[in-house]
């Protein structure tokens, strides 16, 4: 594969398709922001409910699911799995209300269980709200610190923004494919966000630092060498993510991998896409080979 020649002709146009993944990530979730109030549905850990465990093997979650959304708005019921035997052993059902007698009364409407195979625990609205808030500016700060470091790491204004651009690309864009696959994100969610700030800066990083410091070998050669790298990396880490999503029987693990994983995979189009495109113009108007 001639990765010059690719690049020299399309270089532009790659540009514009990283670009387009942006715009229309923020066109979505704002037309969701308007349409619902919220940018991506969340569940009890940080918006305030109900989550009740139920120990009973075999109970059919979607059966339970069903009836309770006769009786209550927001209702999602997940099953319980041994992690040695992989057992279907209870179901884990999460509410928004705060009647807890009557979420039990219903469930007992439909399973037939004993006291001591029910446990609850209860989150108020408030204090989700306030936990919510708290976990969206660490990752506010955590992404302004990013920007503070690659502004001081390469000192020049738009090799700086295009590895911005190629992490606000990855995080928005992730944000979008979840809202868009209706995964209710949870405390562990926004979590996983901030470790995608740290997995989708280090290849543009690299990237940006062996195209315009390292001058040994042509610009395409340098682009190359830092692919082979990077994507060495991202596609080991996206096996390794999606072995532990599929092998998992938590649900926090589930979600951290998922979404990790989504983002690895929109970052190889920000950074060798998008951000390597914007190396070439600049390289380019700066008469660097």
């Amino acid at each position: 594969m001639d990765l010059e020649k690719i690049y020299e002709k399309n270089y532009k146009k790659f540009l514009v398709i990283s670009l387009l993944i942006l715009v229309s990530s923020l066109v979505f979730l704002g037309v969701k922001l308007i349409t619902t109030g919220q940018l991506i549905d969340r569940d009890i850990s940080i918006k305030g409910g109900i989550s009740v465990t139920i120990y009973k093997e075999n109970i059919d979650p979607v059966m339970i699911e069903n009836y309770l959304k006769e009786k209550f708005p927001e209702i999602n019921v997940r099953t319980l799995t041994d992690i040695a035997t992989r057992r279907n052993i209870g179901v884990i059902v999460e509410s928004s209300t705060q009647d807890e007698a009557a979420l039990k009364s219903a469930i007992k409407e439909v399973v037939n269980f004993k006291e001591q195979d029910y446990s609850s625990e209860s989150s108020g609205s408030s204090f989700s709200k306030g936990f919510y808030t708290g976990l969206i500016k660490a990752l506010i700060f955590a992404f302004i610190f990013m920007a503070i470091v690659i502004f001081i790491t390469f000192r020049t204004f738009i090799p700086s923004i295009a590895v911005l651009l190629a992490v606000i690309t990855d995080i928005i864009a992730t944000f979008a494919v979840i809202s868009l696959l209706g995964v209710r994100l949870s405390s562990a969610g926004i979590v996983a966000f901030l470790l995608v700030i740290g997995y989708s800066v280090d290849t543009d990083i690299l990237q940006t630092t062996r195209v315009l410091k390292i001058r040994q070998g042509s610009l395409y050669e340098r682009l190359k060498g830092s692919m082979k790298t990077g994507l060495t990396m991202t596609i080991a880490a996206i096996a390794a993510l999606l072995t532990g999503y599929f092998f998992a029987t938590s649900p926090v693990l589930k979600q951290i991998f998922f979404i990790i994983s989504i983002a690895l995979i929109i970052d190889i189009i920000a950074t060798y896409i998008g951000n390597a495109s914007i190396l070439i113009w600049y390289c380019k108007k700066k008469n660097i080979t």
